[in-house]
């Protein structure tokens, strides 16, 4: 996707769909922090950010409850940290920083567009954000505002991919959607390798024994614990989210076996 040039607003005009016809009315969106550079080599994109922040408020004007978890790799990785020598905490608490960051940018675009969001973060910082409090995040969900979990989990050596498993976890969420660069998960990454295969659904046993790196193990066995499926998609597909929350379009859904 090109990262120049302005947004179409229309595309994300709402649906008005009732939340009866939905298949899921709660769900946990995670976004990696490298989709938010677009052709950049590091930082934000604000076209790439505009776009995510339209796709959220389309699903959040369809009546859904909406969370995010937004990772930092586009301005910090802690592993890339410590494979340069650094004390691998302290490089992990650096990449929670970092996402903090994202959010609140993703924070600020959501309400650009008059959609009520609070970020809420792992890690004590009361002058930009509220912490992280189960409760007070259930009562904004229920208000119909849009919650962005910052910090990951608040503590070191787990990703971003555990701490959406674990809030989506703590909130009660239907799903977890991850968005990703392509329309699902694939055994290769298909820009690389030619006649990569596509898989329509898997499950959490077959991601682990595969490898697949959808998500860390950690993740994929939260989520596995708490019976809530995954689907992977496209976050640069217009509509997609919107799609997927009404079980349409492409992805990849990961839960039990029948």
């Amino acid at each position: 996707m090109r990262s120049t040039g302005s947004v179409d607003e229309t595309l994300f005009a709402p649906v008005g769909e009732p939340v009866h016809e939905l298949k899921y009315r709660r769900v946990l969106l995670k976004i990696s922090g490298e989709a938010l550079m677009g052709e950049r080599d590091y930082g934000l994109d604000p076209v790439v950010v505009t776009r995510i922040a339209g796709e959220v408020k389309s699903v959040h004007a369809l009546g859904v409850e909406v969370c995010l978890v937004i990772g930092g790799g586009n301005i910090f990785r802690g592993v890339s940290g410590a494979a340069v020598g650094m004390e691998r905490a302290s490089a992990d608490y650096m990449g929670m920083l970092a996402t903090v960051i994202n959010s609140l940018a993703m924070q600020n675009e959501l309400e650009r567009r008059g959609v009520p969001t609070r970020v809420q973060s792992a890690i004590s910082m009361q002058a930009v954000c509220e912490p992280y409090i189960r409760r007070r995040a259930l009562r904004h969900l229920e208000k119909g505002r849009v919650v962005i979990f910052g910090a990951g989990t608040g503590n070191p050596f787990f990703t971003t991919d555990t701490a959406a498993a674990l809030r989506a976890s703590e909130m009660g969420c239907n799903a977890l959607l991850k968005a990703t660069k392509v329309d699902g998960v694939y055994d290769a990454d298909p820009h690389r390798v030619a006649g990569a295969r596509r898989f329509e659904r898997l499950s959490y046993h077959e991601v682990l024994a595969r490898d697949l790196q959808v998500m860390d193990a950690s993740a994929i066995s939260l989520a596995r614990e708490n019976r809530i499926p995954i689907l992977v998609f496209s976050i640069f597909e217009t509509g997609g989210f919107a799609q997927v929350i009404r079980g349409e379009g492409r992805y990849t859904i990961i839960e039990d076996e029948p």
